[in-house]
């Protein structure tokens, strides 16, 4: 048995996790900064690493708490490295190393991508290779084709904005304050998503998306038709953003002949976007596996069960490795 303490500094929450064997939660604690950041209208960097330092040894101590596990329990410790915000990856990186270093077990440095893909194993280890995983969240937008551990091809990401930045900006053009992503999910459902026919990008172009020209699209229909209802442009922006995702999510599933969509990221935890994931699954005879939303947004169960795997294949992580702001997911071809 593998008792990993996981934590996760990467952006604005401040997360730690007690997981055994890669797959058992004993906890997952997770200390959000979004009453922080709302007055600003998004992630202030240096905001998040002053939060990250008041936050983490309580955050860590919460989560052995409600494990019931104690320091001497842990047989190894992982923090997110990157990609993120260099200041806040730094508070999670030094506090592993520095409780790897104290207790003497391996430290384990995770790549936050490659946790939000195990994200999916925490809900079933049994699930079926390759899987097609659309992840997507406020810093990335792509479809990765996951054909065990440590074995990914990207297959299609964004080329310039990420869904839920697009999702960031509308809301605040409709004044709806941050973050934006549940605000439209909230109001879209009292909308109606065909008042307004925006372009759905790159739809029969590769499985790669563009959201900036959508994004242009929504601020010219707030400009030209300023009474319009909000709940109606939140609808009509979501079903665009909805169907180009699930769209290229059926015919990434379709090139690799994956039996499984998958989703991952904070997006994931988006009400339409689920649903229409699983309408399309059931559709072709697929599964969906959507992880429930505290396994979506960022969080410590996600970085442990990586850690879990990359320790079993790769060892530990040197102690002099430091934070990666701008680390690439590891692929093979």
């Amino acid at each position: 048995m593998t008792t990993i303490l996981g934590i996760e500094t990467s952006c604005d929450e401040t997360a730690a996790a007690v997981v055994v064997d890669g797959l058992d939660i004993r906890s997952n604690v997770i200390s959000t900064q979004v009453e922080l950041h709302a007055r600003f209208g998004g992630v202030v960097p240096e905001v998040a690493s002053r939060a990250h330092l008041e936050s983490i040894n309580a955050v860590i101590t919460r989560a052995l708490d409600e494990a019931g596990a104690s320091l001497g329990d842990l047989d190894a410790v992982a923090a997110c490295h990157g990609p993120g915000l260099a200041g806040a990856l730094l508070v999670g990186v030094s506090a592993g190393k520095a409780l790897a270093l104290v207790l003497d077990v391996p430290y384990v440095g995770v790549h936050h991508l490659e946790a939000h893909l195990h994200a999916a194993w925490l809900e079933d280890p049994s699930v079926e290779m390759p899987m097609a995983v659309l992840l997507v969240s406020g810093g990335h937008t792509m479809i990765v084709s996951m054909e065990g551990t440590g074995r990914y091809r990207i297959l299609g990401q964004t080329v310039d904005d990420a869904a839920g930045e697009a999702y960031d900006k509308v809301a605040r053009a409709l004044g709806l304050g941050y973050p934006g992503g549940p605000v439209i999910d909230r109001i879209a459902k009292d909308g109606d998503p065909n008042s307004v026919v925006f372009p759905r990008p790159m739809l029969n172009e590769g499985l790669d998306f563009s959201f900036s020209g959508l994004k242009t699209a929504v601020m010219l229909e707030i400009r030209r038709n300023p009474d319009r209802p909000a709940q109606d442009i939140a609808a009509s922006f979501q079903e665009a953003v909805v169907e180009t995702l699930v769209y290229k999510l059926e015919k990434a599933a379709d090139q690799i002949g994956a039996r499984t969509l998958v989703l991952g990221g904070g997006v994931a935890a988006n009400s339409r976007l689920r649903a229409r994931v699983a309408e399309v699954a059931e559709k072709s005879g697929r599964r969906a596996l959507l992880p429930r939303h505290d396994l979506c947004t960022d969080n410590g169960a996600m970085i442990a069960a990586a850690a879990h795997f990359r320790l079993l294949s790769d060892g530990p992580t040197p102690l002099d490795d430091g934070a990666m702001p701008g680390l690439v997911l590891p692929t093979i071809g």
